[in-house]
């Protein structure tokens, strides 16, 4: 099992991995490329989304700055808005549904890390590359027609 596969199957998995790393790296230049982007840019803006995502319906708009981790994990349905200064950090999917409205500042993580230093790091002089962390919960959604508040935080437990 790769790490990815651990990583959307919810267990522990190893951020480090190289196939996760370019991955984060990819997503990282592409929101820095949209969150730069000219705000009446609206085709280059499309085009860096519709590259980020996992899918996405029609009439999305992101009011930057905009971040993710991966943002393959990311889908969002139709007619969906998410104003300025949101995180989405999608160690899993995260779906957004039809009609949605997302206030600034909101925040949706979808990974934790362990509490204990030994199974986050490793043994004391061990060589564990990055830390570990585990997705959970293992998917989260938001439904059709509905909305976050601004400066909402949604973390796993």
């Amino acid at each position: 099992m790769t790490e990815r596969e651990k990583m959307l199957a919810g267990l522990l998995y190893n951020c480090g991995d190289p196939e996760l790393l370019a991955q984060w790296h990819r997503a990282k230049d592409l929101i820095r490329d949209y969150n730069r982007t000219d705000s009446a840019d609206i085709p280059e803006k499309d085009r860096i989304l519709t590259e980020l995502l996992g899918g996405r319906g029609k009439d999305l708009w992101i009011t930057p700055p905009f971040f993710v981790d991966y943002g393959s994990n990311i889908y969002f349905g139709d007619r969906c808005e998410v104003n300025m200064n949101c995180v989405f950090l999608d160690d899993n999917v995260i779906r957004v549904g039809h009609n949605a409205l997302i206030a600034p500042s909101v925040q949706i993580y979808t990974a934790f890390h362990p509490a204990n230093a030994a199974r986050r790091f490793g043994p004391p002089g061990g060589t564990a590359p990055l830390p570990s962390a585990r997705p959970r919960p293992p998917r989260s959604s938001l439904g059709t027609t509905s909305g976050l508040a601004a400066g909402l935080s949604s973390c796993p437990a």
